[in-house]
């Protein structure tokens, strides 16, 4: 029996010492507003971050070396053709995943909340522990990633200083923004990424008028021009249609790295967002749009004004130290604007890092609250910040200095493919926790209290899961044929897979816990009444001017 006199499943138990039986829902409290009260451990987050905040932040960490740069290896391997579907097919599956999450986060958004902290009040404890290592490690190799690209990008300018310094002043600008208060934090995403928006929507802009014959230099009226020659497709691996499919999937995996976690930095930050309620469902609403125009139109320019020929983009045979997009401008001839673009994308990377070190660390920080992390973790500093969880999370970055020994190309290649399974991994997760989640309100006659409701579900997701599972299974399988066999690419493609299952089972045996919490115990209720006291509260503000209008609905 618990507390409440209830009747307590076999394989329960309280907390993380070896016990006799695995209390579900233990780190979850009636009457509790954050995590940390409930489960009685570590400190707490602070509230700092304003609507232009979060969704700024998401886009900030969508929109960057992904499509500013990774843009280039894809373009490069399989044409244009298959990088504009691939960027379009991915988009859809973001869209799901933020949905599912949106609608999580909405109903319980406490303090100090996780997508770990769900899959373990939703699911099962041993997926959620598994989940969480997986989750952290992604973003801490995504900081890296970022540094990576960041040091690409300084070498496209030649500096006489070594490439370490520049990773190090990188990294130590990041650690900065993160160390200090969230609402520091919050206010650097939103500039860094506004300069990102104003780049990327300049860089649309003159591409099209690049396309339509506005180079000063005699290229001419581009048009498709590099559609047909050299080509839409590059036939991958095989020839005919078979080699332009393995085109497209391969285009369609790889475009996984531009979008992989971004979903979830809008979850993660709904604990520390004023008006969760108001301001998560605004920002996944817009997210998707967004990413729609920014990379469905950006892709397409990218394979219009560059060919995929160009022995300067990205490629395992090259040392590229330049973005696509600064190339293009480049063939067309337009003096001293390759170096403002290359700059304003440098700042991407710092917006994209910045983010992925808060998400990263806020992981932490929410296992440690749950008790499947060290309980050092959960300590916050006066502003609320989780600041161990900051370091330890950031020191991960170090691995950016392989560049140092091996060149940019192979090393942003590796950190692209090992954070991208990790991200194909936590969507899977993200699904099942929805789905639970879903049959449980269903099961419990809640489901007419959720308060924000996206289309097309629950059918929607059993669809994106299964296409989903798919690219996890066959994100590496150009490393089995023969000519393209790397012991290296191989680890990078597939070595997340093992590591999740090894937490996943170990865990398992360990607690022996049963496959899945039984639906009448999933716990729907704790919290909610105090989310919905806070939320009651809130009043939204009221424009004064059209001016004012405009700026709520922009941010």
């Amino acid at each position: 029996m618990n507390h409440d006199g209830a009747e307590v499943e076999k394989g329960e138990s309280s907390g993380l010492h070896k016990p006799e039986s695995y209390v579900y829902g233990e780190h979850t409290a009636h009457g509790s507003k954050t995590v940390a009260e409930a489960s009685g451990r570590g400190g707490e987050t602070h509230r700092g971050l304003k609507s232009r905040h979060i969704q700024f932040m998401a886009l900030g960490g969508a929109i960057g070396t992904g499509l500013f740069v990774g843009s280039g290896a894809i373009l490069s391997a399989v044409g244009p053709a298959p990088l504009f579907m691939a960027y379009l097919s991915m988009m859809i599956v973001v869209w799901n995943v933020m949905n599912n999450l949106a609608e999580i986060v909405t109903y319980l958004p406490m303090k100090g909340i996780t997508i770990p902290y769900f899959v373990k009040r939703f699911v099962d404890p041993s997926l959620a522990f598994a989940a969480g290592w997986n989750y952290w490690y992604a973003y801490a190799i995504l900081v890296a990633a970022e540094a990576t690209a960041g040091a690409i990008l300084v070498d496209y300018w030649s500096t006489p200083v070594p490439t370490a310094v520049w990773i190090t002043i990188f990294l130590l600008v990041i650690l900065f923004l993160n160390i200090v208060a969230v609402g520091i934090f919050g206010e650097a995403e939103f500039w860094f990424a506004s300069i990102k928006f104003i780049t990327i929507m300049a860089l649309i802009i003159l591409g099209f008028v690049i396309m339509l014959d506005g180079s000063p230099n005699d290229q001419g009226r581009l048009g498709f021009r590099y559609w047909n020659n050299p080509g839409a497709f590059n036939e991958y691996l095989v020839p005919g249609n078979t080699g332009k499919f393995l085109a497209y999937w391969t285009a369609f995996v790889r475009a996984g790295f531009a979008f992989i976690t971004s979903p979830e930095l809008i979850a993660l930050a709904a604990g520390e967002t004023i008006a969760p309620r108001r301001n998560i469902p605004k920002a996944a609403r817009r997210f998707v749009w967004r990413l729609a125009i920014f990379y469905g139109f950006g892709s397409f320019i990218i394979g219009v004004i560059v060919p995929s020929n160009d022995d300067r983009l990205l490629s395992p045979d090259s040392n590229a130290s330049a973005s696509p997009f600064v190339i293009g401008i480049a063939r067309a001839g337009i003096g001293g604007l390759n170096h403002a673009i290359n700059a304003a994308i440098l700042t991407s990377a710092w917006s994209a890092g910045n983010a992925f070190l808060y998400s990263g660390s806020r992981v932490l920080y929410g296992m440690a609250l749950s008790g499947d992390a060290p309980k050092i973790f959960g300590k916050t500093n006066k502003n609320g910040v989780p600041w161990i969880a900051v370091l330890a999370t950031w020191v991960i970055g170090l691995l950016a200095y392989l560049n140092i020994s091996n060149t940019g190309a192979q090393v942003f290649n590796w950190f692209a493919n090992i954070s991208t399974i990790s991200g194909f991994i936590a969507w899977i997760v993200v699904m099942i926790t929805y789905i639970r989640f879903r049959k449980a309100l269903v099961y419990h006659n809640l489901l007419h209290t959720l308060p924000f409701r996206t289309p097309f579900q629950p059918y929607f997701v059993y669809f994106i899961l299964f296409l989903v599972s798919l690219l996890t299974i066959t994100n590496g399988f150009q490393v089995f044929f023969p000519e393209n066999w790397s012991a290296a690419n191989f680890l990078a493609a597939y070595i997340t897979l093992p590591i999740f299952l090894a937490l996943y089972f170990s865990h398992k045996i360990w607690f022996r816990t049963p496959f899945a919490i039984r639906m009448h115990n999933i716990d729907v209720i704790s919290g909610k009444r105090e989310m919905d006291e806070l939320c009651a509260m809130d009043e939204e503000p009221v424009p004064k001017n059209w001016l004012q209008k405009a700026w709520f609905w922009i941010a």
